[in-house]
Formats: C-alpha cells, structure tokens, sequence
C-alpha cells in the first residue's frame, strides 16, 4: 500500500515537481517500487521502505552499486534521478512482455559488457544485496573460499535458522562444502557480475533488450552467472547461449561439472526469500552434484 506522505516527500525531492500519477509496480522485501509520472510527463521509478530495516539497507546499497556502474560507463542499468538512505528514485525504462524466443545479440553484449570488468581479488568494495538482504563482500584471493564462506554458507545458514531443511538434505550440502575446493575452480578471473541476473531483473522491449536492474555486484566467477541465467530457463537463454557467449570470454571445459554447485547457491535463496517448495529444486541439483 502506498502511503500518501511517501508521495509528497518524493515531490519534495523532486524540487516540488507536481506527481500527477502513481503506481505500485511491487513490494518486495518491504520495499516498494512505486512508478510515478510527473506534470511534465515524464516518469520515474521511486523505491523506499514501506517499513523501515534497521539491520541492512537495501537502498542504499543500490544506490551505491548504480552509481559504480555509472563510473565504469556500464550504460545497461537505469540512471539516478535522486537519492539519500531513504529513497532512490531512477528514470524509468520503457518495457513489456515482448521477450525475444532466443540469445539476441542485444543482450548477450549487455552482460559481456558487465564481465569485461575485471579485478584482482573475489568481493566488493561495500556490501551489496540480492532480494533485500545482504550479500558480505569481504574480499578473497580464493574464489571456492569466498563462494563457501559468504555465498554457499550463508544461505545454507539462513535456511537452517528457520528450519527449512530436512536432515537428509542438510548433510548433502555438508559434504558439497567439505568439498568444495575439488568442485569449482579456485583461482578463475575475478570478473564484475551483475549479481541478481534472473529473468525478473532482465527488461525488454518488442522483443530488444532495453535494461538491466536490482543490481548486487560484486567480482566473482563469471560463470556463477551463467549458471544462473540457465537455472532459470527463459526463453531469451536458447541452446546456442554458451556457444555465443564464448565468442568473447572464455568457458572452462568442466563448467557442466559444477554448474549444479552454483545453481545449489540460487536454489538456497529462493528457500530462504520466497518458498519452501523449492527444497525440491535444491535436492534435485544435488543428486546432480557428484560427490
């Protein structure tokens, strides 16, 4: 629900420019993403708390991974009309459900051009997020460490606090992360990622890519990224995906070895931020992990 004091704050910081409309697109994690057109007819995407978090600030640090984007002239995410810790207001990209049946060029050069980047250690320089809870970005040298300790681990824990995993499932990923050096690779190129890249953080357009958004950045093995996209299944990920992403980075020959080891990771998040039910999903890719 949309609070009418939330608007005319926004108006405020829009320097008084008169909001004329207003929608609620969603409200994820307490925070809502509010569309809103001005009087002069343009439109903006506004995001606050409906009710405020005291432990992470999901805001914010978009605001800060936006802004980081913008310095490196990566110009596929939606530019910063404002923000302070409390809002972040954007422009607003024009988009539908027209998604394109294959791997267009369009979006395959987007992503290229987020893992062109690359760094000299696993992290981030501020913690980032990924469905309004914090991802830790601490920085490593080993790319399993930081994938065990602030990705796999995490969520691993997250779910166990509240009692979603069954004894069975629980001592499968036990043995993944005793094992978990032999199953990735430990010193792959540390390379920018977008972070939360599913179909909902994918925009289109008559069938043409037009943006990315909700970004949680961090340097870390591009095909973590992959994985990811593939897990999922969108009908803008063909068959013909990998084969045209390795045109211009490179894929290790055993990434079909642990693809199921990242996809585990994506998996866990959804136990934990949207459904139980996908215990299953996370049973099913580990009988697909060999260990």
């Amino acid at each position: 629900m949309i609070n009418i004091n939330d608007i005319n704050q926004i108006s405020t910081l829009l320097n008084g420019k008169k909001i004329i409309k207003y929608e609620l697109i969603s409200n994820s994690f307490n925070i809502n993403c509010v569309k809103i057109c001005l009087s002069n007819n343009q439109i903006l995407i506004a995001k606050y708390y409906s009710e405020k978090n005291n432990t992470f600030n999901a805001i914010t640090s978009e605001k800060k991974n936006l802004k980081f984007l913008e310095e490196k002239n990566i110009k596929c995410f939606p530019k910063i009309i404002f923000s302070n810790e409390d809002y972040l207001i954007t422009e607003y990209i024009e988009n539908n459900n027209n998604k394109p049946k294959k791997t267009n060029s369009d979006f395959l050069k987007a992503i290229i051009e987020i893992h062109s980047f690359s760094n000299n250690a696993y992290g981030f320089k501020f913690d980032t997020q990924i469905g309004g809870v914090k991802h830790e970005n601490k920085y490593e040298k080993n790319w399993a460490d930081f994938y065990l300790n602030t990705r796999l681990h995490y969520f691993f824990d997250l779910a166990n606090k509240d009692n979603l995993l069954d004894q069975n499932i629980r001592e499968k990923i036990y043995k993944v992360m005793k094992k978990i050096n032999n199953l990735i690779p430990n010193k792959p190129k540390p390379m920018l990622m977008h972070g939360d890249l599913w179909e909902g953080n994918i925009l289109f357009k008559d069938y043409k890519f037009v943006s990315f958004i909700d970004p949680g950045s961090f340097y870390g093995h591009n095909e973590m990224e992959l994985a990811y996209l593939r897990w999922f299944n969108p009908i803008f990920v063909d068959d013909n995906f990998l084969l045209m992403y390795k045109e211009y980075i490179p894929i290790d020959k055993n990434y079909f070895f642990y693809e199921p080891v990242y996809q585990l990771y994506y998996a866990l998040c959804n136990v934990v931020l949207w459904d139980k039910s996908y215990t299953n999903e996370v049973n099913r890719l580990l009988n697909k992990i060999k260990i």
